[in-house]
């Protein structure tokens, strides 16, 4: 099964992409959603076998590499951590493939895209279920190329190309540190797999690796460079330029790229190799600070878009923000359960957005929608679910909610009790993540309002042939809408609950809620010695269970339903059972999210609904804060006076005076020169009259005797 769920994508993009001419786009379309298909439904099987049966495994394929010590296999890691990013990858990837049947209908060009969507699947898969580095790189890679034909798949938009390019180059930047971090990995641990390095991270924690003039905490310099390659394909903050460009390529590419994939490659980077994150604090405070500005930054950006598209592109920086600054803080339980959920309501929302522009005939611009909700009822109801998803819609205390309120929410309050134990911007990171979730709660149902009620701002023949998209759309959209609803309620326990330990395995460290309150339930990992003997990250844990306490997190939120012992309530009386006296947060601290979605959405009805217009009319009067949100804080202005403007000048440099002056004023135009005109003036001597010949011959004997008598007189 694991074979097929990694290369049947593989096979189905082979065949799409070199023989869609011969078999036709229906054939092609049919061939990679059916591979495609089948892979999701092994995925759960797979899931189910690891996960809750226990029992991974590695299988190694082949031998992709051996020079002299270096070695690399083609494996597939079959743990957890792995099985939960197989459903996520197939399960949105299959459903965008049916989707774009609907969507793509009229595009002459089919067959190739869905040979892109295969192989952009296929190298994802290839990330995720890889046992070193090496394979990991050549998945991130993959996915990246792919990308770059996705984003780009119309061609012949100019924009289209240059936002291409612009992701392309960036994740350069981010691939080059990855690289750099790869070759650290094998320099310092003289190998590249992970179970080989993860054990013998423990014993590095005082190692001091030399390159040259400098010296580096050889644990720090490698999470560090890991991260830097995280940032570039999780686009956060500095690195992020690319995500909201990369709308150009068609929406279900927007849904694949930016809700289950190349996206979140980061965060799993950072989760697989929890181990020398849990032993480098100093980098891990780096995350946290990345991941909290971006969660931020990203939101702030949101709330003034009016692209459809932008607006949910940048809600995901925002989203990936939080998951970063949770496993900052040592929640990497909580990032990973955040990332599958996420992937279910925002593949919702983009793939939602798509019907909306499907049905309004192009249009993305949401200052030409509005009152939109009779003409694409279906729609509008399923993007509401996405958003209450989205925006961690639940109510503390009964433990009932969407699927963000779960996820969400279990990173700020673990945030909070990392900063309560000491954790460095734990409790900065508590109060951003509570105001980018008012922030988000206002973009998302501005958006909503701004598309679906109020009235009318388009032309009225757009509207008078709106409609709501085929079943072959809506049907993705649905079974999108159970996982939105559905998907935190039905695996907190085991993502970040009493089941977590047995849930994980060796793959992943249960939290530091799961370990301050499920202690009696720890496993024993072949990591443990790590975070026992880990610089700055003392052992605290219930039982044997060894996790980190000093630098990262501290025991996190209970879910909603966990009262404080402060308060003197028991979490039983919620119906979560026994917690076995573990830390929980305050009463206020579980209420502070919610009240924040509550206010942004107060803040929204007011400015879209109730006093529609009012937004309109303090855009047209503009403002320094509206103008620094809208360009989106000068980041793409400024990078094209360094960067741009910068290479361009300096390329002006090598071309007018390296080139033009010194070379070929030296060369072509110098000596070269020279030389030919010397020989241009020469060539005139061969007249072909044989007494010019006669003549040159007699200077030549004279100046010879000449120098045979100047000679014979200085003897």
């Amino acid at each position: 099964m694991p074979l097929i769920i990694v290369f049947g994508p593989l096979v189905g993009a082979i065949i799409a992409g070199l023989f869609g001419r011969f078999i036709g786009d229906r054939a092609a379309m049919t061939i990679t959603t059916g591979l495609l298909i089948l892979s999701a439904i092994l995925s759960v099987f797979v899931f189910y076998d690891v996960a809750f049966q226990n029992n991974e495994r590695l299988i190694e394929l082949a031998t992709w590499m051996r020079i002299g010590e270096f070695e690399a296999t083609w494996s597939i890691r079959l743990d957890t951590l792995t099985a939960v990013m197989f459903v996520v990858v197939t399960s949105v990837s299959s459903l965008v493939h049916v989707y774009s049947w609907g969507y793509m209908s009229h595009d002459p060009h089919r067959s190739r895209f869905f040979a892109y969507l295969s192989l952009f699947t296929f190298a994802m898969l290839s990330l995720v279920s890889a046992n070193d580095f090496l394979q990991l790189f050549f998945g991130w890679e993959g996915v990246g190329l792919a990308s770059y034909l996705l984003i780009g798949f119309w061609y012949k938009k100019k924009s289209a190309n240059d936002a291409a390019i612009k992701a392309f180059v960036t994740n350069r930047v981010g691939d080059f540190g990855f690289a750099l971090g790869i070759m650290a990995v094998f320099a310092i641990f003289g190998t590249i797999q992970f179970d080989e390095v993860f054990a013998l991270a423990p014993s590095m924690v005082d190692t001091v690796w030399t390159f040259g003039p400098a010296s580096f905490q050889a644990l720090e310099l490698v999470a560090f460079l890991l991260f830097i390659g995280a940032m570039g394909k999780s686009a956060q903050f500095f690195l992020h330029v690319w995500l909201p460009d990369a709308m150009e390529g068609p929406t279900p590419v927007s849904a694949l790229i930016h809700a289950a994939t190349m996206v979140t490659a980061g965060v799993f980077l950072v989760c697989r190799c929890w181990p020398l994150f849990d032993l480098a604090p100093n980098t891990s405070t780096v995350v946290t600070v990345i991941g909290a500005i971006t969660a931020l930054f990203a939101a702030t950006i949101g709330v003034v878009q009016n692209d459809i598209k932008r607006v949910i592109a940048y809600s995901t920086c925002s989203q990936l923000g939080y998951m970063f600054f949770a496993a900052g803080l040592g929640l990497y339980d909580a990032a990973m359960f955040h990332l599958f959920t996420h992937a279910f309501f925002k593949a919702l929302l983009f793939l939602g957005a798509g019907s909306v522009i499907h049905g309004l005939h192009d249009e993305q611009d949401m200052r030409n929608m509005g009152g939109t909700r009779h003409a694409l009822p279906w729609t509008w109801m399923l993007m509401i679910i996405g958003t209450l998803a989205l925006t961690g819609v639940g109510i503390p205390l009964l433990g009932w909610g969407f699927a963000g309120f779960f996820s969400k929410d279990m990173i700020i309050e673990g945030a909070f009790m990392a900063g309560q134990e000491g954790a460095p911007f734990g409790m900065i990171a508590f109060w951003i993540g509570c105001f980018a979730a008012l922030l988000t709660s206002f973009y998302s149902w501005r958006l909503i309002f701004f598309t679906f009620h109020g009235k009318y701002r388009g032309k009225k023949e757009v509207l008078d042939h709106a409609h709501d998209s085929p079943p072959v759309m809506l049907i993705p959209l649905i079974l999108l809408a159970v996982g939105a609803v559905f998907a935190g309620a039905a695996f907190k326990d085991s993502f970040v609950g009493k089941d977590s330990f047995a849930f994980w395995g060796d793959s992943l460290t249960p939290g530091p809620y799961a370990i301050a309150n499920y202690g009696d339930q720890q496993h024993a990992s072949p990591y443990d010695e790590v975070t026992a003997d880990g610089a700055d990250h003392g052992a605290e844990a219930a039982g044997d269970h060894a996790t980190p306490a000093d630098d990262h997190a501290a025991p996190a939120a209970d879910d909603h339903g966990a009262a404080t012992e402060e308060y003197g309530t028991e979490a039983g009386e919620h119906g979560e059972g026994d917690h076995g006296g573990g830390h929980h947060p305050p009463m206020w601290v579980l209420f502070a999210p919610f009240v924040a979605t509550v206010t942004g959405f107060i803040v929204a009805w007011l400015f879209y609904i109730r006093h529609e217009g009012l937004p309109a009319r303090i855009a047209a009067r503009g403002g320094p804060l509206h103008a620094f949100l809208y360009n989106k804080w000068y980041f793409d202005e400024a990078y094209r006076f360094i960067f741009v403007r910068g290479s361009e000048k300096l390329g002006d440099l090598f071309w007018k005076v390296g080139d033009r002056r010194i070379i070929d004023g030296f060369g072509p135009n110098g000596f070269a020169g020279a030389a030919m005109n010397a020989a241009r003036r020469l060539s005139k001597i061969q007249s072909g009259y044989l007494y010019h010949y006669a003549f040159i011959m007699l200077i030549g004997v004279v100046l010879l005797t000449l120098w045979v008598v100047a000679g014979a007189g200085g003897q």
